[in-house]
């Protein structure tokens, strides 16, 4: 069988310095808040070319942690609107939710999957706050337009950076092109933990200093408490891990650019609709690949017969938030091009330590299909 994910195999490339780094953290008896996490958040900012990292509990945590300080600030309040992907995972929407804030949910473009910035003007209204990016599936959502726009109608802009952690746009990753953005470490993505973890990325020392009070029950010092906030917090034995994994994540995103290049060449079924890119590595921007997916009208057909092929996949996502039933209001929105790809898509298996042998079996057997 060809996993999806090999989550054991990935991670045990690196077996050894996570066991004993595991059993430093054990016998130091320091586990929240020590020399690990602060060790994290500065080599992740040197990763990302950013002033402030602070470590969270997971992603939706640091994209919660984002506007609930935005609202601290009085830069939001209650009410106020998020444009947003109506084409993203749920917990994008659970952030601006969970914060009082209203989701506009804008369209994406159907070749990238990603928001439309063409669509985006058009709902900028005067309780429009910011704009949340999603780099979906790996790819950079960014353009020269998006940035007009926020500058236009002064206008924050939020990445959701839980899928593209080490993409670039000209020559800038992910994670330091808007005011401030949120990182996941789910064990499944590009640069996993083994549990929950997140980030939060910014330039704005303002914003730093108020999210990390947040996330540690509003407080900055013990048992003073400024604001009302939350306990999320990123433990030690996690920020070790995930230092040690950070110095592989560049050669395993390339890994994951041949792959897709390899399926994007070699993929020739007339029924399934590849990734639409110029190129796969342009001067403008470079994909990560978290996930490689494609559409067809026959998903469900074409699951279950590369399934009796030995070939695991996954539909991320099979129902859009809008028709979640977390979200009965949003029942009636009209967002055909978002239904569509969540009843298209079927992503493939990707991933630094897939062989050729699996790489090829799988492109035989959908060219075969």
């Amino acid at each position: 069988m060809i996993k999806f994910l090999d989550l054991q195999k990935i991670n045990a490339q690196y077996s050894e310095d996570l066991k004993q780094v595991s059993a430093e953290i054990i016998d130091s008896g320091w586990y929240l808040l020590g020399e690990r996490v602060k060790c994290f958040e500065k080599k992740l900012a040197q990763f990302i070319a950013v002033e402030h990292v602070i470590a969270v509990a997971n992603g939706l945590d640091a994209l919660r942690l984002i506007l609930k300080a935005y609202i601290q600030m009085g830069v939001m309040r209650e009410g106020d609107e998020i444009i947003v992907p109506a084409n993203t995972y749920i917990a994008t929407i659970l952030a601006i939710t969970d914060n009082r804030l209203k989701p506009v949910l804008v369209e994406p473009d159907i070749n990238t999957y990603n928001l439309d910035s063409k669509l985006i003007e058009q709902h900028v209204t005067k309780r429009t706050r910011a704009i949340m990016v999603v780099h979906l599936y790996g790819k950079v959502c960014w353009s020269v337009e998006l940035e007009s726009i926020a500058k236009k109608y002064n206008l924050k802009i939020i990445e959701d950076n839980a899928q593209a952690i080490g993409a670039k746009w000209i020559g800038k990753r992910t994670g330091s092109l808007g005011d401030a953005a949120g990182f996941s470490f789910y064990p499944g993505k590009n640069l996993g933990a083994l549990g929950d973890s997140g980030a939060v990325t910014t330039n704005d020392l303002q914003l730093a200093n108020v999210i990390r009070a947040l996330a540690n029950y509003g407080s900055n010092e013990k048992y003073y408490n400024e604001y009302q906030g939350l306990n999320s917090r990123m433990d030690e034995i996690q920020a070790a891990f995930l230092t040690i994994k950070l110095n592989y994540i560049d050669t395993e995103n390339q890994i994951r650019r041949n792959i897709a290049n390899y399926y994007c060449k070699n993929i020739k079924h007339p029924d399934i609709v590849l990734p639409v890119f110029s190129s796969l590595q342009v001067e403008s921007e470079e994909h990560v690949f978290h996930l490689f997916v494609i559409r067809t009208l026959n998903r469900e057909k074409l699951q279950n017969y590369l399934l009796n092929n030995g070939i695991q996949t996954m539909i991320h996502y099979p129902i859009p938030p809008h028709k979640q039933n977390a979200y009965l209001d949003f029942h009636n929105l009209k967002l055909p091009i978002t239904e569509k790809i969540h009843t298209e898509v079927l992503s493939l298996p990707i991933s630094p330590v897939m062989t050729e042998v699996e790489i090829n079996n799988i492109t035989s057997c959908i060219n075969d299909f």
